[in-house]
């Protein structure tokens, strides 16, 4: 008789996950139905999107990431010639994909794309495990929907270790199932691997990848290991894990900038000032966009309660994941809005049996979810652009500062960053990201003196200087440098330029003419 239940509830189990799509897709000519929904998602993302591709000033962290990878094809060191405080993995990323042919603009948002897509077909295939299938397809379109909510709609840095991490946690749910099973310890390698090239994206991953390492010590505790097995695996997969960040540790330490890389990577963050009470007025706007989804997991039915479907190690894994990306994201503490993209992940798998209900009085929970989406996904992208600028604003300024470069020195004080890239500018500073010099928070992790640091620009005589229009209040301004550029260019530079790029109006400034 139990063995008779448990093949019952594993035929429904691979019903679950396994069934064909229902709804509004028809699969013609036997293709796979997993091919039509990734393709379903292909075209979700291209027409949610389509208003963002080329465009340059998406977000600076974008613009950021590119300049870099394209300064390193041309021999620039991360950390040294440029300063940053990622891990040098996203920028090999970026990279990669600006060494692509065509517009490398292009090519990172296309790369993005299929980051994206890659990422919901996971989420819709982990959904499966508690879910019917069309309401699993809709937790992928959630996470795409919801991702331009929170400033990741196209290249920052969750977009491309998300699929990472849903790789690694399909895996977690795979070898979890597995009953004594003789390969977990190479599983477990090739898991805490995904996870370690995800940590050199993005060092907040390791809390998913320590929840991912305990729950598969728990197989192994399950499976009778003993401890002294247990700890040795355990060291295995640490070590695994770190296996990226220890080989990006050598690389530096052979190019003798060993010190630069450890305060740019492990020492700085903790030397960020706060931002007083924006930090927690953020975190109370992201957790009121989260509600349908926390709506959708605490309060719909669950299909697995009434099926009998979901394998109980699915949800468990599921929960966990969910619990650990939440702490990730708590911890951190400052709670911008491209931090909630990793959380959207697990939140909108464990969310998928409340979508695709057939009860009238449950479909409010699905549709309530995906509208929010759709109509958020849509509006804070074109906020974004009416802030930023369009891509014919950004060619029409960039040829006002090139017309005045003479193969110099372009000096952004305050302004989107792509500037850089686009007039091909020798850069005046290694602190380049201008937050770094311009606001109090990045006062004392920079490494150098920020007032020190923008004295030496100056006197370096860059031969185009960009900072806002005194109408504009710039966020948190470190007021010392501040005052210096006010003083300077008051003194030695003449403004010839004002444009309006999205809602902020740019001054832009020349050495001043002599005699």
């Amino acid at each position: 008789m139990k063995e008779m239940k448990a093949a019952a509830t594993n035929g429904a189990a691979a019903a679950v996950r396994a069934g064909p799509l229902s709804g509004p897709f028809r699969i013609p000519f036997g293709v796979p139905a997993w091919l039509v929904g990734t393709l379903a998602y292909l075209a979700l993302v291209v027409a949610t999107r389509s208003f963002l591709y080329g465009n340059p000033l998406i977000h600076i962290d974008e613009q950021f990431y590119l300049f870099v990878a394209e300064r390193m094809r041309e021999g620039a060191l991360p950390y040294v010639d440029i300063w940053d405080r990622k891990p040098v993995g996203l920028f090999l990323v970026y990279e990669f994909l600006a060494a692509l042919p065509g517009d490398p603009v292009i090519a990172y948002q296309v790369g993005a794309t299929f980051a994206m897509v890659g990422t919901a077909a996971l989420i819709s295939r982990l959904a499966r495990e508690i879910a019917r299938p069309l309401a699993a397809w809709q937790a992928g379109a959630a996470y795409l929907l919801f991702l331009p909510i929170f400033n990741s709609g196209m290249g920052q840095a969750p977009v491309f270790y998300n699929l990472l991490v849903a790789m690694a946690g399909w895996g977690v749910i795979e070898t979890v199932k597995r009953h004594e099973h003789d390969a977990l310890v190479w599983r477990g390698c090739l898991i805490m691997l995904l996870l370690g090239l995800a940590i050199q994206i993005k060092y907040s991953v390791i809390f998913e990848g320590a929840a991912f390492g305990l729950m598969l010590l728990s197989r192994g505790f399950a499976d009778v290991w003993s401890y002294r097995r247990l700890a040795a695996v355990a060291l295995l997969w640490m070590g695994v894990a770190l296996l990226p960040t220890l080989a990006a540790i050598v690389w530096y330490a052979e190019l003798g900038h060993i010190d630069e890389f450890v305060y740019a990577n492990f020492v700085s963050i903790f030397e960020r000032g706060s931002d007083g009470w924006q930090a927690p007025w953020r975190l109370v706007k992201e957790v009121a966009v989260l509600l349908p989804f926390w709506l959708a997991i605490f309060k719909a039915p669950k299909l697995f309660d009434t099926t009998g479907g979901a394998h109980p190690r699915s949800h468990a894994v599921l929960k966990l994941w969910g619990i650990a990306a939440c702490a990730g994201f708590l911890l951190f503490g400052t709670w911008y809005d491209h931090y909630v993209a990793p959380v959207l992940v697990p939140l909108a798998i464990l969310a998928a049996p409340a979508l695709a209900r057939a009860a009238p009085s449950e479909r409010w929970f699905g549709r309530g979810l995906l509208g929010l989406g759709l109509v958020g996904g849509l509006a804070v992208p074109l906020y974004q652009v009416g802030q930023h600028g369009t891509t014919t604003q950004f060619a029409q300024m960039n040829a006002l500062i090139a017309q005045e470069m003479h193969g110099g020195c372009l000096f952004i004080y305050e302004g989107e960053l792509a500037f850089y890239r686009t007039t091909r500018s020798c850069l005046p500073t290694s602190r380049i990201f201008p937050n770094h010099l311009n606001t109090y928070v990045e006062a004392k992790a920079i490494g150098v003196d920020p007032l020190a640091e923008t004295r030496r620009v100056l006197d370096s005589h860059p031969d185009v200087i960009v900072m806002r229009s005194s109408e504009h209040r710039p966020y948190l301004p470190n007021m010392q440098t501040r005052k210096l550029m006010e003083r300077r260019l008051s003194a030695d530079y003449e403004r010839y330029a004002s444009y309006r790029l999205g809602n902020k109006t740019y001054w832009l400034f020349r050495p001043r003419q002599k005699g």
